[in-house]
């Protein structure tokens, strides 16, 4: 009885989740989806190669639930945190956009905000020399997409923040040709 409850319960499982039966018959595969879709196993437009179901009806559920909550007081969760009032109050962070590393051509890596700590007492180890900080957020960065994501999760954290603008460069229009040009000094005699 036990055995086929569970095989009952596995086949109420199949077709809940859609999934063909374990042990379908080998059609070609034009007449299985058909034969599958008259027996409510699939639906047509739906794709037969291995998804996860969860996979599935997420990617579904964006289509269909796409309403957000809004709050339009301003959200405050220093008291459900429980960090110390030491770490939210006299803390101070820096918001900016790295610069490119010397050693990388691109600037791909320049594209996402960065919060950092200000940084707190330091003391050396006198026997080691190694320097150590009682602070435990000294050494965190946070990185966001946008600069408006930063100041919200400075904001609803109780810190204080201080933003350095993000500096575009300007392109500088470069040719080979240039340094031949009979009308600028591109090419100065060391001499």
């Amino acid at each position: 009885m036990a055995a086929s409850l569970s095989m009952s319960a596995a086949a109420r499982l199949r077709v809940a989740a859609r999934l063909p039966p374990a042990r379908a018959p080998k059609r070609k595969i034009e007449g299985m989806t058909t034969s599958l879709a008259r027996e409510g196993l699939i639906e047509k437009g739906r794709p037969l190669r291995s998804l996860s179901t969860s996979t599935w009806r997420l990617a579904q559920n964006q289509t269909r639930d796409t309403q957000l909550i809004t709050v339009d007081e301003k959200l405050d969760i220093t008291s459900l945190t429980g960090v110390p009032d030491e770490h939210i109050k006299t803390r101070k962070v820096h918001i900016f956009v790295p610069a490119r590393n010397a050693m990388q051509a691109g600037v791909n890596n320049t594209k996402k905000w960065k919060m950092e700590f200000d940084n707190r007492e330091r003391w050396e180890n006198p026997l080691m020399g190694w320097a150590s900080t009682a602070d435990p957020l000294s050494n965190m960065v946070l990185t966001f997409a946008t600069k408006e994501d930063a100041i919200a999760f400075a904001e609803k954290n109780g810190w204080n923040y201080d933003i350095e603008e993000k500096k575009v460069p300007k392109p500088k229009s470069k040719s080979y040709g240039a340094n031949f040009s009979w009308n600028k000094r591109t090419r100065v005699s060391t001499k």
